[in-house]
């Protein structure tokens, strides 16, 4: 496998915004309790191959659609056959299941779920103009998985957590739609960047309450420097407001486990947010 073929594949798996599905599931793992920590290496390795592999479908579904507008992306330019783009969307979508399976049974039959989920998103996302709730309920599957694979099994914080996480995920995506259809930017579904932070004033109190405001406070600087082109500039960059926003998962991980989280996963989180910007300087976000 020579070196340009190995860049195509990370770009078809837009693998620049894989830390962002890793603090997923270690926000989603520990509001379950955490422990369990021979099911972290199969949780991580299951969800990412998830997430690869919906891209590749991703990119696949998309073939007459990036002839027309995106040239550049890997199968309309000739760096890869639709074909192998199936083959290899298909087999990583398989393999993640399968991983999953091996946490358990109710681990396996929710990324069962999380697979046909992406597949609709996949296939109707160009065409159906409320597939950002689809994209979102993708990433809120991913925290039902993380939390039945923690030691107190599945609650009520990753469901309320992974909610707040599917918002956000709503706004970026109708940012993102922008990307390939032109117009300007709806300012309405930017509220949605909100919901984490709302979550936090509402579900917490007492001792728990400063952290929580305190990691909102980042979030919330982060999302104003995003957006802050759509209100005022005329040549607002999508792409670059979507990377962005993408890094923000992030943040909206570690508002989730801010109140009380073991002081290891703080730095974790940082390194996670950094590592996703860094990887976004060579593999393209979307």
């Amino acid at each position: 496998m020579n070196f340009a073929f190995f860049r195509t594949l990370l770009v078809l798996g837009r693998v620049s915004n894989l830390p962002t599905v890793w603090s997923n599931c270690l926000a989603g793992w520990w509001l379950a309790g955490g422990g369990n920590f021979e099911a972290l290496p199969w949780l991580l390795a299951g969800t990412s191959f998830l997430y690869i592999g919906g891209m590749f479908l991703n990119d696949a579904f998309d073939v007459d659609f990036d002839r027309q507008r995106r040239a550049e992306r890997p199968i309309p330019s000739g760096q890869a056959s639709l074909a192998t783009v199936w083959i290899f969307g298909c087999v990583w979508l398989s393999l993640g299941i399968l991983l999953l399976f091996l946490i358990g049974t109710m681990e396996g039959a929710l990324a069962i779920v999380l697979a046909v989920f992406i597949l609709i998103y996949d296939a109707t996302h160009k065409f159906v103009t409320a597939s950002p709730w689809l994209m979102g309920a993708c990433r809120f599957w991913v925290y039902i998985i993380a939390g039945a694979a923690g030691a107190n099994g599945l609650n009520g914080w990753p469901i309320f957590c992974g909610v707040a996480l599917a918002l956000y995920i709503v706004g970026l995506s109708y940012v993102a739609r922008r990307e390939s259809f032109r117009g300007p930017i709806p300012y309405w579904p930017l509220i949605f960047l909100a919901a984490p932070i709302l979550l936090a004033v509402f579900m917490n109190c007492g001792k728990f309450l400063p952290p929580a405001l305190g990691v909102s406070a980042v979030l919330a600087a982060w999302a104003v420097y995003c957006v802050w082109p759509v209100f005022f500039s005329s040549e607002a960059n999508v792409g670059i407001i979507v990377s962005n926003l993408l890094a923000g998962i992030v943040f909206v991980d570690w508002i989730a486990i801010a109140p009380g989280a073991s002081h290891w996963l703080v730095p974790i989180m940082v390194i996670l947010f950094g590592l996703t910007k860094l990887l976004q300087k060579f593999v393209p976000a979307t």
